[in-house]
């Protein structure tokens, strides 16, 4: 995890957010809007529901913003046993299960999840921070979804 991370503890479950990684897909707020609420602050408050809603819902985030910890000896979280890739259309990829990024400098990073840009656009490639959106990348309508 990055250093822009933010952390969000309650009763040995703790939920991670970074920033730099959302692009504002929303499942997390239509999933658990008393956990995940934009207009509270803090945004998130994992005393709202049981850490087993918070997982499923954090397991929906297709950007790997949101990930979660617990520190009593429950199962932690780990990546899907297949990787997946889902086309988004006129957005980004979103790569789901053990994903390895090799940056520029050979550091490797591993994931559970990334929306990796498609547009050319974003201030953090190879990461998608919404820049789509900006600039209107459009795509063929025909894409289909891999996975």
């Amino acid at each position: 995890m990055s250093a822009g991370v933010k952390s969000y503890e309650h009763d040995g479950f703790t939920v991670e957010y970074l920033p730099e990684r959302c692009i504002h897909a929303a499942e997390c707020v239509r999933g658990l809007p008393l956990v995940f609420d934009p207009e509270r602050r803090p945004w998130i408050d994992p005393s709202q529901a049981d850490p087993d809603a918070i997982v499923e819902t954090i397991r929906r985030c297709p950007t790997g913003a949101l990930h979660y910890q617990y520190s009593d000896g429950s199962p932690q979280e780990e990546p899907d046993v297949d990787v997946t890739i889902e086309v988004v259309p006129s957005g980004p990829l979103y790569v789901r299960g053990d994903v390895r990024l090799a940056e520029l400098d050979g550091q490797v990073t591993h994931e559970t999840c990334v929306a990796l840009c498609r547009c050319g656009a974003s201030g953090d490639k190879p990461f998608c921070d919404g820049s789509h959106l900006r600039i209107a990348f459009e795509t063929d309508k025909q894409e289909r979804t891999n996975s």
